[in-house]
């Protein structure tokens, strides 16, 4: 399995962002996609989860109310848009998926992780 994920990059404060998880090798539909985002001397944070098969969503308390994940499931793209960045939403984030059916923001549950992708925001 691997993942991909793109869309990051500098964004203004108050703007918006659309993050991209290419997901390839999963040999059945019934897998998870998480999205997590780490900032440098921060832990992990855990943002949003989406179950692929079943389109049940999660949310972490740091983006919930101003973020949306999908699933484009024909292209194997997972996306999340966030809404309304500020300066505490900048860092890498990551996607990672595992095999299962439902969704989780606990990242130790998670299988396969993919390189991150940078957010910058700028007052």
């Amino acid at each position: 399995v691997q993942l991909q994920a793109s869309g990051g990059g500098p964004v203004q404060a108050g703007g918006s962002l659309r993050l991209s998880c290419a997901a390839s090798g999963f040999t059945r539909g019934d897998y998870v996609i998480g999205w997590f985002r780490q900032a440098p001397g921060k832990e992990r944070e855990a943002l949003a989860s989406i179950s692929v098969r079943e389109n049940t969503t999660i949310y972490g308390h740091f983006v919930k109310g101003r973020s949306t994940i999908s699933s484009d499931g024909a292209k194997n793209m997972v996306h999340l848009r966030l809404n309304n960045l500020g300066p505490e939403d900048m860092g890498i984030y990551y996607c990672a998926g595992r095999y299962g059916v439902t969704a989780t923001i606990l990242s130790g549950l998670y299988t396969y992780w993919g390189h991150g992708t940078l957010v910058t925001v700028s007052s």
